[in-house]
C-alpha cells in the first residue's frame, strides 16, 4: 500500500490490516483523489472506519488541513499511529477509537464540520451505512457545501436521499462502489 499523489507521493504505508479489515485498493483510492481533485486542499477530512488509515493519510498528503480517522479496532488504531510517525504526521489529525456512532456522536460534540467526509464500514454492515446517512443528514457535522462519501459493495442498495441528502453519483470498479452524497440545494 502507498500513497499515491501529494506530499508523501510514492511512500509506501505499513499495512498489516486486522482479520476483517478491508483495505481500500491503489486504484479505487487513486480514482476516489481523482474526483475530489482541489477540494482537498485545506478541507476537513473524515477517514470512518479507517482501518490503517491510507484514505485519511492519503488526503493529508494532498494538502487536507486536518483529517479525524475513525476505527475501533485496536490493532488498526496501532496501524494508523505507525504510519503516522514513519511519515512525521504530528499536526492536523486526530484519532478516535470508537465505533463510528459514538465517534460521529463526539464530532458534533465538538462543533465539526467535515468538508468531506468518506466512511468504508465492512460491506456486510448495512447498519453501520443507515447510521451514517442518517447522521449526516441531521446533524451539523457535514459542511453544508461537504460531500459524504459511502464506499460499499457494488450489489449494495444505498438509498438515493436520506433526509437532506442525495446521493449525487455513483461509481463502480471491480467489486466496490463509491456513493456520492450532498445536501439538498434550496
Amino acid at each position: 500500500m502507498r500513497i499515491i499523489a501529494g506530499q508523501f507521493k510514492s511512500r509506501q504505508l505499513k499495512a498489516s490490516p486486522p482479520a476483517g479489515t478491508r483495505p481500500t485498493s491503489d486504484k479505487l483510492r487513486e480514482t476516489l483523489f481523482n474526483i475530489l481533485g482541489e477540494s482537498v486542499r485545506g478541507c476537513s477530512f473524515l477517514d470512518g472506519c479507517a482501518g490503517v488509515g491510507a484514505i485519511g493519510i492519503e488526503a493529508i498528503s494532498r494538502g487536507a488541513q486536518s483529517v479525524v480517522f475513525v476505527e475501533q479496532s485496536r490493532k488498526a488504531v496501532r496501524m494508523i499511529r505507525v504510519n503516522l510517525q514513519a511519515l512525521e504526521i504530528s499536526e492536523g489529525s486526530r484519532i478516535l477509537e470508537l465505533d463510528l456512532r459514538r465517534a460521529l456522536d463526539v464530532c458534533a460534540r465538538d462543533g465539526i464540520a467535515f468538508d468531506i467526509a468518506f466512511v468504508d464500514p465492512p460491506y456486510d454492515r448495512e447498519d453501520i451505512y443507515k447510521d451514517a446517512l442518517q447522521r449526516f443528514s441531521s446533524t451539523p457535522i457535514l459542511a453544508m457545501d461537504g460531500v459524504l462519501i459511502l464506499e460499499c459493495s457494488k450489489r449494495a442498495q444505498l438509498p438515493d436521499s436520506e433526509g437532506g441528502l442525495n446521493k449525487v453519483r455513483t461509481l463502480h470498479q471491480g467489486d466496490s462502489a463509491l456513493a456520492f452524497y450532498r445536501r439538498e440545494v434550496e
